[in-house]
């Protein structure tokens, strides 16, 4: 293990809905925790067995560590894994602190022209590539990504890195579809009263065709439908925002066209790819961060997450360096 000096920790929706209503999921909350899982922060103590990592490294913090070599972990997908720890996910404290311990083999070290709030950013960013992959998004594919918060967002920056060759975005918020467009987006729709066959026409008009892969970042109802009711036959939707526990479908219209339909937990073995995409400037992610806020503003900044201010907030753990 190491522990580390926590530097920026952003604000996620769950962190939210885990302070407000004590659940996310089906994640319930039975005694206090901490919150906090897309973090960044430099090591000052290594454990006996940590070979990798040396005081003074600048890290980024993968927040689920499989505890035990099961099924899942050998075959790659340790995300699923039931035992899994995971920070800010009941039981399990998360990194919104001073100093904070986590398992090394979890911890990546920054390349110097990797600012920490870009570590941070991984883990939302992550999001993005599990989905983009589990999608199939490749070159030429045209995609749909319905919902333009920080995780639609990231899902627009994956599939253009990616090779999409158009990324159409909608989402109720006018000024959050102009971010859209600011990360990469070709086409951009604000959704109004329209129902889910004709945000799906204005999906196809738009692209000239049905898009092959769609990503459901919203997890509302009529969002879900509109994604299968627009994807083209044979193409893939995933499901990647969190919604109600039961929605109604159009589950025929899906299968008799053979859209494969999808679910994500999480990311797995995404973090290296991250920050190579990062230290080659491929990518740039720093647009999303709207928002600084110092720890002991940490109410003030979940406030302004919780009214749906900004994309990105981000909190500053430590008092001397408020540096992005």
């Amino acid at each position: 293990e190491v522990l580390l000096r926590m530097h920026s920790v952003g604000i996620c929706g769950s962190d939210v809905h885990y302070w407000q209503h004590g659940q996310a999921g089906n994640f319930v909350l039975k005694a206090p925790m901490v919150l906090g899982h897309e973090a960044s922060g430099t090591v000052i103590k290594v454990g006996a067995e940590v070979t990798h990592l040396q005081p003074g490294d600048r890290v980024a913090i993968e927040p689920g560590v499989p505890r035990e070599i099961d099924e899942y972990c050998k075959v790659g997908r340790y995300n699923i894994s039931p035992s899994i720890f995971f920070c800010a996910t009941p039981p399990d404290d998360g990194n919104l602190c001073r100093f904070y311990k986590h398992s090394a083999s979890f911890c990546y070290k920054l390349p110097d022209n990797v600012t920490f709030e870009e570590g941070a950013l991984i883990e939302p960013l992550s999001v993005g590539i599990h989905a983009c992959r589990r999608a199939g998004v490749t070159l030429g594919s045209k995609v749909f990504v319905s919902g333009s918060g920080p995780i639609g967002l990231v899902n627009v920056i994956v599939a253009k890195m990616m090779g999409a060759a158009v990324v159409v975005v909608t989402d109720l918020s006018a000024s959050r579809l102009q971010k859209a467009k600011e990360v990469g987006a070709d086409n951009i729709i604000q959704v109004t009263k329209e129902t889910p066959q004709e945000v799906a026409s204005k999906v196809k008009s738009l692209l000239g065709c049905m898009p092959d892969v769609t990503v459901e970042c919203t997890g509302v109802q009529a969002c879900i439908q509109a994604g299968i009711y627009a994807t083209r036959s044979g193409g893939t939707l995933v499901l990647v925002g969190l919604g109600p526990e039961m929605v109604t479908l159009p589950i025929a219209n899906a299968a008799a066209r053979e859209v494969d339909i999808k679910g994500i937990f999480r990311y797995c073995n995404t973090w290296p790819m991250a920050i190579a995409l990062l230290a080659s400037k491929r990518i740039n992610v720093k647009p999303l961060v709207t928002h600084r806020f110092p720890l002991e503003k940490a109410l003030e900044a979940f406030e302004t997450t919780k009214r749906g201010e900004g994309i990105k907030v981000m909190l500053k753990c430590d008092p001397n360096d408020h540096n992005p």
